[in-house]
This record gives C-alpha cells, structure tokens and sequence, in this order.
C-alpha cells in the first residue's frame, strides 16, 4: 500500500465532519464535532487531565501521548474521537478497517508511520476500526509500533476489549469506555443539525412529536439520531413541505412510533400492564408490553428489575427459579444491553408468565409488618439473645437455648416469637400450586414441632 494512498485517505478523512465536507456525504459526517467543544456527552473520560483529553489536545511533557483503545455502544463519538485525536495536533491520519486490511496492511502503516517520524517529524495516529474483528497476527504486528509509539493507536470496539484485545496490546493502551448519550444530548445533536451550515442549515423545522420519537429511536446512538433526521428530510421534500412531521419520520424509519412517554402516565400504564400480564399467565400479553417498552426506548435496567419483583411477588415458591431467572437477567442486560438484551428479557417475561403463581411470601411479610406498625412484638426471648460477649451469661443470654442441629430431626420444640407473638402468630400460607404444594405440608410438620405439637393451621 502506497504512500499516496494513505495521504488520499488522509485528506478525505480531514474533509469529512468539517465545513469544506461534501454536501453529498451523510449528514452524520457532516455533523461530525470538528472540537471537544462540539462533542456531546463522554464528560468522565473528557475531564481536563484525562489520558484521552491529553491525546487529543497534543499534550506532550514526559508522559507523551498514550494509544487509547475506545469501547462503547455505536453512535458514541469514537470516530469522531479518533478524527480529533489526530486532527488537533496536526497529526497523520490513517485508518484500516478490519474487514479489508490484513497483516501485510497493518506493516505496511507501521513502515509509513516511521518514515513520517523520522523526515518529517510527525506523528501518525491509525484508527483502527471494529478492533475486535482484527485476528491475533493483525494485533501482534500492531506491538512494535505502539510499544515505541511510531503510532498512536486509537481502535474503536463495540465488545468488551478484555476479550477480544490480546493482552499485551491491553497492557499498551489506555481503555477509554463510552457510553451511550442520553435523550437532551440526543436532541441537542438534532437542534445543532437543523440549524448549522453544515447540516439542514434551518431549511426544515422540526415538530415536537417528531423530535421526540427521533429521540426515542435513536437509543443514544447520535449517529442513528442524525440518519433518521436526514431520511425525514428527504421524505418531507419530496412532499413539498419545510416542516418535518411525526408522519415523514414514521414513513422515514418504516416504523411507527409508539404512544408511550417515559416520563408520563403510559409509562407507568404500560410498565403495570406487563406486571398484570405475567401475573395473569398471558405469555402473548405479557411479550407485547415488552415490545412496546423497548421500541420506545425505555431503559432495559427498569424492566429487568420490574421483572425481578414480579418473580418475588407473583411467582415466589411456587417456582423459585423464577426469581433466580429474573436476576440473572437483571445483571446479564446491565452487562450486554440492548439489542440483545430483549433476548434475555423475553426468557425472563416468559418463565415468569408460565410459572405457577403464589403470593404467598408477599402476603407474609406485609402481615408480619403490620403487627410490627401496631406495636405488636415484645422483646426477644432470652434464651435466643446473643450470648458472645462478657457479661451475657450473668444477664441470661442464651440459657436454655435448644442446638437445632442436636436434634434427632434437626428441628425440635423451642420458642422462637415474642410471648405476645406466640398465640396467634400465622404469616405464612403456601398455596397448593406448584413446588409450594410440598412446602405447604412442610411447613404444618416443622411449625406442629417448634410449637410443641400444636395442631397446625
């Protein structure tokens, strides 16, 4: 690969984000911050002082400058990261895509790179694209350059570079995690394009309605923002109208947007619907609420934990591995988020839904706080007290305290409520459905033998 292809790829890179853009270049590229001071979001790894600001603002001193390997959802700013990067110090720009360059590419750059340094005395930043795509001989043939910087690295990756970036490359760079833009970042990006030059240039307004399932659709990727923005203009030309509504976007998008605010009462109307859906046992039900949650933006982290209250509160004993479902999702899409993580949500509205249902845990435990609100509860047993520390053997503590694990059955007769407690005491009720069927029979043996044989209800 020749020099002057690098320089071609080069001066196209340089064009593209800034004011001599091609008009025909995508609107995103367009759009793209030409500073730090048009980026959106990415405020914790943008902080004055911070490895990637350094790298960005050509701070050299003797840290030099560090290859940073960018990790975060599409639509984040890593290109435009890395384009700064190299733009702001009038550094050499070169990028290679995984899908195209080979081993022989990557040397290639590394061999340019250093010509550069050494006659010219600049510096070279490749940007390596989808990083996690590059098999292990294209990462290998990176260390030398990076180990002596004749590059600086910046390699954008949208999976976790701890599995996908071979150690020593790791060890190398400086991992900057992205995240996602939230929806006032994701409008201001939409009012910049409609105004700026280079984007609409106010040739359009922008309905409320629009702008908002814009927002909605776009899941904090700018870039998805700014595509769809682009389409609703061109469908909004092509009916002679200046005015870009919720319809040309909907035409635009080829999807209809979804009557559900996050911050109004179809939040909350539609969040308890799926609730009642998978208490009912409405699988179909239960998986549309899903949907329309999702495709409205809604935060996958608060259906997951809606759903992890719905596996305790509907589902409880009578299938216990439906909370063990539910949480294993919670933590799996805080991990992988969307849009995979409606997989992994629609497991966990599934079991919940076909699970057998008790209450009956919950019903327990609201009884048991409502003797406690009525001051109901003396005090703790003595012989049940804590018995570990100098002095509560003169006070009582533990005297006359019962080892469970002594008796023949493991279980045996022994006081365990407050005396005013002891009576009348009856929180839990197993339901006959489901594994709670058995525990139910359980429960009436171990509470007859604690209690001294009492008949149990």
């Amino acid at each position: 690969m020749s020099d002057d292809l690098f320089s071609s790829r080069l001066d196209g890179e340089r064009t593209s984000g800034s004011a001599g853009a091609s008009a025909m270049a995508p609107l995103a590229v367009r759009m793209r911050p030409r500073t730090l001071e048009e980026v959106r979001g990415q405020g914790d790894v943008l902080k004055p002082g911070s490895p990637l600001r350094r790298l960005i603002e050509g701070q050299a001193g003797a840290a030099g400058p560090m290859s940073a390997i960018l990790w975060g959802p599409p639509g984040t700013g890593k290109t435009t990261l890395a384009h700064l990067a190299a733009n702001s110090a009038e550094r050499r720009f070169v990028e290679l895509s995984a899908i195209t360059a080979g081993v022989k590419d990557v040397r290639q750059a590394m061999e340019e790179a250093g010509r550069h340094l050494a006659m010219y005395g600049r510096s070279t930043v490749l940007f390596l694209d989808e990083i996690h795509r590059f098999s292990k001989a294209q990462q290998d043939a990176l260390l030398p350059g990076v180990e002596n910087r004749t590059v600086i690295l910046v390699a954008a990756t949208t999976e976790n570079p701890s599995f996908s970036v071979i150690a020593p490359l790791l060890s190398r760079s400086v991992l900057v995690t992205l995240t996602s833009l939230d929806d006032a970042q994701i409008a201001d990006v939409i009012g910049a394009a409609l105004v700026d030059e280079r984007g609409l240039d106010e040739r359009f307004t922008l309905d409320d309605d629009a702008r908002d399932h814009l927002v909605r659709m776009a899941g904090g990727d700018a870039r998805r923002a700014l595509t769809a923005l682009e389409a609703g203009a061109g469908v909004a030309t092509d009916a002679g109208e200046k005015t870009i509504t919720l319809a040309h976007v909907e035409q635009a998008m080829a999807a209809a947007a979804v009557r559900y605010d996050r911050a109004g009462d179809q939040h909350y109307d539609v969040a308890s619907a799926l609730i009642k859906s998978m208490r009912g046992s409405d699988v179909d039900a239960a998986l549309h609420y899903l949907a329309r949650m999702l495709e409205a933006g809604e935060d996958p982290r608060f259906i997951a934990r809606r759903i992890v209250i719905a596996a305790s509160e509907d589902v409880g004993m009578a299938d216990p591995t439906a909370l063990q479902t539910a949480v294993a999702a919670m933590h799996a899409v805080a991990q992988i988020g969307m849009p995979e993580a409606r997989i992994i949500l629609a497991q966990a509205v599934v079991h919940n839904a076909i699970a057998p249902k008790s209450n009956a845990a919950y019903a327990a435990i609201n009884a048991a706080i409502a003797d406690v609100r009525a001051g109901r509860g003396g005090a703790v047993p003595p012989h049940l007290r804590g018995s570990g520390y100098a002095g509560a053997t003169q006070l009582g503590h533990g005297a006359g305290y019962t080892y469970t694990h002594d008796e023949p059955d493991g279980v045996g007769p022994q006081q365990f409520l407050p005396d005013d407690l002891l009576p009348d005491a009856d929180y839990y009720h197993p339901t006959s459905r489901g594994w709670e069927e058995r525990l139910g029979e359980r429960w009436r043996r171990l509470r007859a033998a604690i209690r001294g044989g009492e008949s149990a209800t």
